[in-house]
């Protein structure tokens, strides 16, 4: 019983997907991936990004991938959005101020040989959204476990990241970019006081997450009045 409640779980909180898998429907799914690479993968977005970005352009939108979470493979499958490599050939695949990145410093951070605050400084020009989340992790090896924290009390130093933040928010509106300001959301967050009796999506609770973006909002204003 155990067992079935834990697949259950799991199966019912998979990636961009709303409706209810059995096992049997997702291996099949899952089947339809058999013989994938990383490079096959690659290839397919670099395809996708070509037809795209230069409409992106045409209408002046900025489009942001956002990195695997978890960022290692799943299930087999593999990924390309998981290391500040990935998201440095994502950017440079194809060139143009539309193609950039979603910054998740949660799903990013479960890595801990990815240095989240020194990628802000050398990717920042291609960070178009940042999600602003903390992970603690369990152990130091890729994969490990780990699990939801406080926004400011994660493994991530998310005050060294917002610093670095900040750095290319003022380098852009020096350099006189409409697009200064980079959007922000403080993502998911611990439920505490009335979450625990709302009925919502896990991981989004509505007190928790003020308490997030209270949090940063605070780190970000200190950090720019001393710049």
């Amino acid at each position: 019983a155990a067992r079935d409640k834990l697949a259950g779980n799991i199966l019912a909180g998979l990636p961009g997907s709303v409706e209810r898998w059995t096992l049997d429907s997702f291996r099949a799914r899952l089947a339809s991936y058999d013989g994938i690479t990383a490079d096959a993968l690659r290839a397919n977005m670099e395809w996708f990004l070509r037809r795209v970005v230069p409409v992106a352009e045409e209408l002046g939108l900025r489009l942001c991938c956002h990195p695997d979470d978890p960022p290692w493979a799943l299930f087999g499958l593999p990924r390309i959005m998981s290391t500040e490599a990935d998201c440095r050939w994502l950017v440079e695949v194809v060139k143009s101020p539309a193609n950039g990145i979603t910054f998740c410093t949660g799903s990013l951070g479960a890595r801990g040989d990815n240095d989240l605050a020194g990628m802000v400084r050398r990717l920042g020009p291609h960070i178009h959204f940042l999600h602003l989340r903390n992970v603690r992790r369990e152990g130091d090896t890729v994969p490990c476990s780990f699990f939801e924290d406080d926004h400011l009390g994660g493994s991530t130093d998310l005050v060294a990241v917002i610093r670095a933040v900040v750095a290319e928010q003022n380098r852009r509106r020096a350099a006189g970019r409409a697009d200064w300001q980079i959007p922000m959301r403080p993502d998911h967050g611990q439920e505490i006081l009335t979450d625990a009796e709302r009925v919502g999506t896990p991981g989004y609770p509505a007190v928790g997450r003020l308490k997030g973006l209270a949090e940063l909002r605070g780190a970000m204003m200190a950090l720019q009045a001393v710049a």
